[in-house]
């Protein structure tokens, strides 16, 4: 049987060590989605590694431990650190928003068991399958082990870490690019929290460079949503404080204003969820949420999502923080293929 699972990339020691195992085990793969950026953005390289660097000081001042680590992912793939650079701002480098996504958190009297659920459906172009990987990491200075879903040489994304502090994300639009921090290398700080809090303290200090969306859980129970703009953030209480569930527009009354309906799936894609959540209210499961996940209500914009807008649910995570387990699926919702690890 073919492997329908992403590759597991495993790190350990200082943060230049990781980067250079990363890198070392994922050559192929970092040139591929280098090119696989080349590609989605139309830009040349030079042009990309350019206006990733300007960046760069604004990541070193954020954490020299992460920047330690894109340095040995650099020499470990054989690599600039430019385009080492270039995988952590990807997005940012070309002043490009992407991604769909409908993300949850679920936890108390929404789950069977009373334990957090906590997770999405990655809606992206279908190449970026292609060079994607599972990264975990064990750093050697007490930050905690953690577990991500990512790209080739992306260091930061969504995942789960070993005090059950999980994020989950969607894009926003309706914003003009900024000089900010690129989204990916808080991303990978968030994973280094101990709890909700902890998170949303640190994405309350730091000036992005774009909007987007974090669904947030931790090992206590704890659930939050928190829109982020330029301007600031904004925490979003669900309609009932045991659920979080988010698509692609703003819910806050503080950004409401800026939603301009780019994705004109987004409403009917949380107003099914919200659906499949009520019908099932404490009785939901891991399976419960395979099962939500490869809805196509609204196809071909549902939450299992096959094409509209040129993306597809490429994979889909449920973070089960108290039992620090992560499920990957690759591929569609209705299709792919479920595994289950342990952090």
């Amino acid at each position: 049987m073919p492997d329908h699972t992403f590759p597991l990339i495993e790190v350990e020691g200082s943060s230049y060590e990781m980067g250079y195992q990363h890198g070392a085990q994922a050559a192929g793969l970092v040139q591929r989605y280098l090119r696989w950026i080349d590609r989605l953005t139309g830009m040349s390289r030079d042009t990309l590694c350019r206006n990733a660097m300007g960046f760069w000081p604004l990541m070193e001042r954020l954490s020299p431990a992460f920047s330690e680590e894109v340095r040995g992912l650099a020499d470990g793939a054989g690599i600039s650190l430019e385009e080492a650079v270039l995988c952590q701002a990807r997005a940012e480098a070309a002043q490009r928003t992407v991604g769909a996504c409908t993300a949850f958190a679920l936890t108390r009297s929404a789950t069977a068991d009373g334990n957090t659920l906590a997770g999405q459906n990655q809606d992206l172009e279908p190449e970026y399958a292609d060079v994607a990987l599972l990264l975990k990491v064990r750093p050697g200075d007490g930050r905690p082990r953690a577990l991500m879903f990512t790209f080739a040489g992306q260091l930061g994304y969504s995942g789960l870490n070993e005090h059950g502090v999980a994020h989950f994300a969607n894009a926003l639009y309706g914003c003009t690019w900024q000089m900010g921090l690129p989204h990916y290398p808080i991303k990978r700080l968030v994973l280094e929290q101990r709890t909700v809090e902890d998170c949303v303290e640190l994405l309350s200090g730091h000036r992005t460079c774009s909007a987007a969306n974090l669904v947030l859980c931790d090992g206590q129970g704890h659930i939050d949503t928190v829109e982020i703009r330029p301007e600031g953030i904004a925490r979003y209480p669900d309609a009932h404080p045991d659920a979080c569930l988010h698509t692609n527009h703003y819910l806050t009354p503080a950004f409401a204003g800026h939603e301009t309906g780019f994705l004109p799936d987004s409403c009917p894609r949380l107003d099914r969820i919200r659906e499949l959540v009520q019908a099932r209210w404490g009785t939901i499961t891991v399976d419960t949420i395979k099962e939500i996940l490869a809805d196509h209500e609204n196809d071909p914009g549902g939450i299992c999502r096959h094409g509209a807008v040129g993306m597809h649910s490429i994979s889909g995570y449920i973070a089960e923080p108290e039992k620090r387990l992560f499920h990957v699926r690759r591929g569609h919702g209705c299709l792919g293929t479920w595994q289950a690890y342990e952090v």
